[in-house]
């Protein structure tokens, strides 16, 4: 019935549609801008700049997780960013969103990660629920902080 299995770039629609899916959930379907041609290149290109994760249930594409490891000065070890973990709603409620967590902590274990983090939006109490279920804790004392767009531009000129 499940199955959980690395994309391939013959997949790259399926995870856009994914991604378009999980924006208009999150209320930022005007956000979502990368295109076909930015995951095909950035995830399957020469230099791969993220992972994705796919769950087919009964063939049918259910899901994803998209991650990228990055490093940790701290724990000196790699680490793995959940950038993207989403379940089509007729999906839900049949393991599908565990199945690509454990498959996730599966590849940090044998990367030698130091830990597996990601966001979630304080409204989405049923996905706090669950990954707290899961063992994972809110990191209360971070502030996540982010530059984009005019103001990214500005910073970069400054000297």
């Amino acid at each position: 019935m499940l199955q959980i299995r690395a994309a391939q770039s013959g997949d790259v629609s399926t995870i856009h549609a994914l991604i378009r899916e999980l924006a208009e959930y999150e209320n930022e379907a005007a956000s979502a801008q990368a295109t076909e041609e930015d995951l095909l290149r950035d995830g399957f290109g020469e230099q791969a700049r993220f992972h994705c994760l796919l769950a087919e249930w009964e063939g049918k594409a259910a899901g994803l997780a998209l991650y990228f490891f990055n490093y940790s000065t701290w724990k000196g070890r790699l680490g793995i960013f959940l950038d993207d973990l989403f379940v089509r709603p007729e999906f839900r409620g049949r393991g599908i969103g565990k199945a690509l967590l454990v498959e996730v902590a599966r590849i940090a274990v044998a990367h030698n990660c130091g830990r597996c983090e990601w966001l979630v939006l304080d409204w989405n109490t049923p996905a706090i629920d669950f990954y707290e279920s899961l063992g994972a804790r809110r990191m209360q004392q971070w502030v996540p902080v982010r530059v984009e767009g005019e103001a990214l531009l500005q910073l970069a000129r400054q000297r």
